[in-house]
């Protein structure tokens, strides 16, 4: 159930975010228990001076083509599995679509079953 925001540099390309999102996917299934039928994504690219990330905070190099994925996922997962994921991700995106560790940056963002609302304008998580 965990929604994926994807910020990406523009003129990548459609392979490219398509590894992405993949790579992504796939590392989530792999660590977090997610079901292989469960992807939401949106994937958002970015013009120059528009997705901003300063080049060298926390002594990371990074470069221009570096990425944002924002993940959105209900809590309780454990540390081990948090990291497990970091590390899985950054593994995909480097072989399978050509991204240094550097530049990807991760944020997982908590919540509850009663956050979440698939359509209908009900919890489907929380019954009545």
């Amino acid at each position: 159930m965990p929604l994926v925001r994807i910020s990406v540099p523009a003129g990548k390309g459609e392979a490219f975010a398509k590894s992405v999102s993949e790579g992504v996917h796939d590392a989530m299934v792999a660590t977090i228990d997610i079901p292989q039928a469960d992807r939401f994504q949106v994937i958002t690219e970015h013009a120059a001076g528009r997705l901003v990330i300063d080049p060298t905070y926390m002594d990371i190099e990074r470069s221009e083509d570096a990425v944002i994925i924002q993940i959105t996922m209900r809590s309780g997962r454990t540390v081990a599995k948090k990291r497990a994921l970091y590390r899985a991700l950054a593994d995909n995106l480097v072989t399978r679509a050509g991204l240094r560790k550097e530049d990807i940056m991760i944020v997982l963002t908590e919540n509850e079953l009663i956050d979440w609302s698939f359509g209908n304008g009900e919890a489907q998580y929380v019954p009545e």
